[in-house]
């Protein structure tokens, strides 16, 4: 067998059980655990994070939502869920598999990481309003405002039946990274 082909077999198999390459693995593992940032650290030791958070997945606000988790002092210090329409999308009988998933996250995130709070963070000119709703929203704010807070404030009241003991906060954000709470 050639080199090739020797490592086309993968990761488990050939060089695997040299000595040298134990030696490579315990190196880069400790690398990464050096250069791991140290105020994670502590969530990891106290055997969680107590907030989650769900988002759009609108790739024009990733550098703002984290901007924003930032801010609070929660960065890489939170669990995140990700749907198209965040609490639209927890709630749309379009898509029955997506409010499936966000729950069985809620119940993980709170049986691993101790949560305490979910943030739920819609933002404005959301194109899941406009798939799931047939709604384009962006050119009239107060209705657009209002549309969201119905959807917020839905997804909170089911929230708080199902985890009473989660405190719930509800954000709408503005393409310019601009946030507001949405009142229940």
């Amino acid at each position: 067998m050639d080199h090739h082909a020797e490592h086309a077999q993968g990761c488990c198999q050939a060089e695997h059980n040299s000595r040298r390459s134990f030696l490579k693995l315990a190196a880069l593992g400790a690398g990464v655990s050096l250069l791991a940032p140290t105020f994670s650290r502590s969530a990891f030791a106290a055997g969680g994070v107590d907030t989650l958070l769900l988002s759009c997945m609108d790739y024009r606000l990733m550098g703002h939502v984290a901007g924003y988790m930032q801010s609070r002092n929660l960065l890489a210090n939170y669990d995140h869920i990700v749907l198209a329409g965040a609490s639209l999308g927890a709630l749309t009988d379009k898509k029955p598999g997506w409010g499936e998933a966000f729950w069985d996250h809620v119940g993980v995130a709170k049986d691993l990481h101790h949560i305490k709070r979910l943030i739920v963070m819609d933002h404005r000119d959301c194109g899941a309003y406009k798939v799931f709703l047939g709604m384009d929203l962006k050119d009239d704010t107060a209705k657009e405002g209002d549309v969201h807070g119905q959807y917020l404030t839905r997804l909170k009241a089911m929230v708080k039946e199902r985890h009473p003991d989660l405190e719930v906060e509800l954000l709408l954000m503005g393409l310019d990274g601009q946030v507001e709470k949405v009142s229940a």
